[in-house]
């Protein structure tokens, strides 16, 4: 195929706006996958991807369209993940393209992962198509959307448009609009070749799978590839392009989007950004904007059963095969045992994790409250990164505590706009900016400690905004903060478990709840248990669990007086001891109380 007949195009969307929808349509208009093969969400394979109605992995595939103007044009759609988690792939993705559909739905309107997505495609300088759709629903206004369409973009109304994905109505406009407004791709086919590598997924007999659009050159099955960012060689076992299925061509053009089937047995050689070169012509210098992906969230991932310590490690490796950007480490704790310290990118990828372990390794596991990765500056001089509230130093060593920020935008309807700002001050937010997008809705601008983000954030503003806030967010630097460790003693033990890494401000009030929660909690012993909150040397919360009494005087129906003294004095010997040897369990739920502080 010609380079001017080729059109590299991606959707985005916020999330449950129909982007799955609009692709299964386009791919059954252009007689892609007949209708006998069609199932919905065709390219999202992933069982939990279909059940929350959300792309977490990126995919591709190639349409053959037959246009108006009578002439076959080749189209790449690369179909993008739909959360703020995967940003970065994201904007990979959209390197790859050259126009991107922006689907809003008719009855929402704008939200916030529509901004975020559209302002990066047009950092990437792509052609922006506006598409409203589920005109079909009752409650959809579509001239209203497509007016905000024209106030943020400046296409004219009645250019927007209008389709219903489920339906397939007006779909055709869609590639029609693809075929007239998308430039063709512009690389140099004759220059040394360079592929950039958008995604990739791990194949038990190929090996690691890139995902590749060719920018200049040629990739073919013969010659050594090299990837420019690792330095690994890689002789090709198969190059093709999806149609959705994997089809083997043995050569990809400049302009082209397709697959190499590399043979490598991680995903950490083969990153998403990386640039793909042959050996023999090698590129200069690689394509831009590749970057290391760094964990954001990190938890503590225990098995509930400590037979199952084994199979959780095996799951977490077949699980970081697909997914480079998941990181682990073995981790001990008092309370829990043998256990991972696991890295996610957000708390979403954290929940996509846990659930994947459940689901299709068959685990029953426990994750400890999600903490970040904080910079500890020390007295002398050097400075350390600690991802843990059991690994903080004493607090003598400490010269300063730097927690990282992120750069929240939160759109709203304004009747909520009161109840926000004071949920995002009390989360130690800043206050930057506020816009109104029209007239009933604003956007919030704010700084807020990831920390405070990662726990339970997202759920209030829903609750509040009763579901209509959406909320993006990036990350916006190291700040030092007044911060110290909350410890939890039990029966005068710490567990390491339940501390915390909180701002001094908020020590004390966390530190009541948390004990107060615990004292309802932990299951009652045969001696008083004391549940202790520490910042330091200093307990700051306490609250005792009463002991059960067994009642030694039962068989004393009569008699002396001294001989209940004695057998008092007794039990009391007996619980004296058995405080100093006696186990206190603490219950799974304790350690989920850690993330429902701010419930009640």
């Amino acid at each position: 195929m010609e380079e001017k007949n080729i059109r590299n195009f991606c959707i985005i969307a916020h999330i449950d706006h129909g982007k799955s929808t609009l692709a299964d349509r386009l791919l059954q208009l252009t007689g892609t996958i007949s209708d006998r093969d069609m199932q919905e969400q065709i390219l999202d394979d992933m069982e939990l991807e279909r059940e929350r109605g959300v792309t977490i992995k990126a995919s591709a595939v190639r349409m053959m369209y037959d246009a108006e103007d009578g002439r076959q044009y080749e189209i790449n759609l690369i179909d993008t993940p739909g959360h703020v988690d995967f940003s970065y792939e994201v904007s990979r993705a959209l390197l790859a393209c050259e126009g991107a559909v922006l689907v809003v739905d008719a009855s929402q309107g704008i939200e916030a992962q529509t901004l975020a997505n559209l302002y990066m495609a047009l950092e990437h300088d792509l052609e922006i198509i506006p598409v409203v759709n589920k005109i079909d629903l009752p409650a959809a206004r579509p001239e209203e959307v497509a007016q905000e369409l024209e106030d943020l973009l400046g296409v004219p109304a009645e250019d927007v448009i209008p389709v219903s994905a489920k339906t397939g109505d007006n779909v055709k406009a869609v590639l029609e609009a693809v075929v007239r407004q998308v430039p063709p791709p512009g690389g140099d086919p004759d220059a040394p070749t360079r592929a950039l590598i958008f995604d990739s997924h791990y194949d038990s007999y190929k090996g690691v799978i890139a995902y590749v659009r060719v920018v200049d050159g040629v990739l073919s099955q013969k010659d050594t590839l090299k990837l420019m960012a690792t330095g690994a060689q890689v002789d090709p076992i198969e190059i093709g392009v999806f149609s959705p299925g994997m089809l083997t061509t043995g050569i990809l053009r400049a302009g082209d989007v397709g697959y190499v089937a590399t043979g490598l047995k991680t995903v950490h050689e083969c990153r998403v950004g990386d640039t793909l070169t042959t050996v023999r012509n090698a590129a200069a210098e690689p394509l831009p904007g590749y970057q290391q992906v760094k964990p954001m969230v990190f938890a503590g991932l225990y098995p509930v059963d400590n037979d199952d310590y084994d199979a959780l490690r095996d799951a977490l490796e077949k699980l970081q095969l697909n997914d480079a950007s998941l990181v682990f480490q073995p981790e001990t704790s008092q309370a829990l045992n043998f256990g991972f310290r696991v890295g996610f990118l957000g708390l979403f990828h954290m929940e996509i994790v846990q659930e994947r372990l459940e689901r299709e390794y068959d685990l029953d596991i426990l994750a400890t409250a999600p903490s970040v990765e904080y910079e500890v500056v020390l007295r002398s001089g050097e400075t350390i990164t600690i991802d843990s509230p059991a690994e903080l130093p004493d607090e003598s060593v400490i010269e300063e505590i730097r927690e990282p920020w992120m750069k929240i935008q939160v759109f709203t309807p304004q009747d909520f706009i009161g109840p926000i700002m004071e949920l995002v001050t009390k989360k130690r937010g800043v206050y930057e900016t506020m816009e109104y997008l029209d007239a009933s809705r604003v956007m919030l601008t704010y700084r807020i400690p990831l920390a405070e983000l990662i726990v339970d954030f997202y759920d209030r503003l829903k609750s509040i905004s009763r579901g209509y806030a959406s909320l993006d967010y990036q990350f916006d630097g190291y700040e030092p903060g007044d911060l110290v460790k909350l410890e939890v003693l039990v029966n005068q033990q710490p567990v390491d478990a339940l501390a915390l890494i909180v701002h001094r401000e908020q020590a004390y009030h966390k530190g009541q709840k948390l004990v107060s929660k615990l004292k309802r909690l932990i299951p009652r012993q045969l001696f008083a248990v004391p549940i202790q909150a520490a910042v330091g040397k200093r307990v700051i919360s306490r609250a005792n669990v009463k002991a059960l009494r067994k009642d030694v005087l039962a068989k004393c129906y009569g008699g002396d007086v001294t001989r209940k003294r004695k057998l008092l004095e007794k039990q009391k010997k007996g619980k004296k001891r058995l405080k100093m040897i006696g186990n206190v369990e603490v219950p799974q739920e304790a350690f989920m109380a850690v993330l429902r502080l701010d419930e009640d």
